[in-house]
């Protein structure tokens, strides 16, 4: 499973390929947002702008799926590694920094030792569900009304 590294929180995280980065770190309990987001947050419509984030690994620039429109027009004053948390879609393990706007103390040697630790590169698709076996009571609902389908055309060829 791709891995979200949050370096503010000091936490790996792993989800679904295609789950929502906002959702991903609400589950886990982090903190995507300041005093303002807190109070008026939009609940992850993408327009309120306070859950941003920022790749902070150029190697994770693919990682999360392109900027929405949504992104592109809020964001347009920002980094273009900022995103915002309820607009990305996981697809690859990526390292993030939440709240990119507020400064992280001893930044530099926290996104060093962030960057040490190699990212799993996890699958990219859903697990298949678990192929389970019918037994046979199962098969005859399936079949229709409990009765062999070879057993009644052979009857009805007579």
């Amino acid at each position: 499973m791709p891995v979200i590294r949050f370096v503010r929180e000091g936490r790996d995280v792993e989800c679904y390929p295609g789950e929502n980065l906002r959702e991903v770190a609400r589950r886990e309990g982090i903190e995507l947002y300041g005093l303002k987001g807190q109070l008026g947050n939009c609940g992850g419509c993408g327009q309120c702008i306070t859950c941003f984030v920022s790749v902070v690994d150029e190697n994770s620039v693919d990682a999360l799926t392109a900027r929405t429109a949504v992104e592109e027009n809020k964001l347009r004053r920002r980094p273009q590694e900022w995103r915002l948390a309820c607009q990305a879609l996981v697809e690859k393990s990526v390292m993030v920094l939440t709240r990119p706007q507020v400064r992280l103390a001893n930044a530099d040697s926290r996104l060093a030792a962030a960057r040490q630790a190699p990212l799993p590169a996890g699958p990219t698709a859903w697990p298949a569900p678990p192929v389970s076996e019918l037994d046979d009571e199962d098969q005859d609902a399936i079949d229709g009304d409990g009765t062999d389908a070879k057993a009644a055309t052979a009857g009805d060829e007579g």
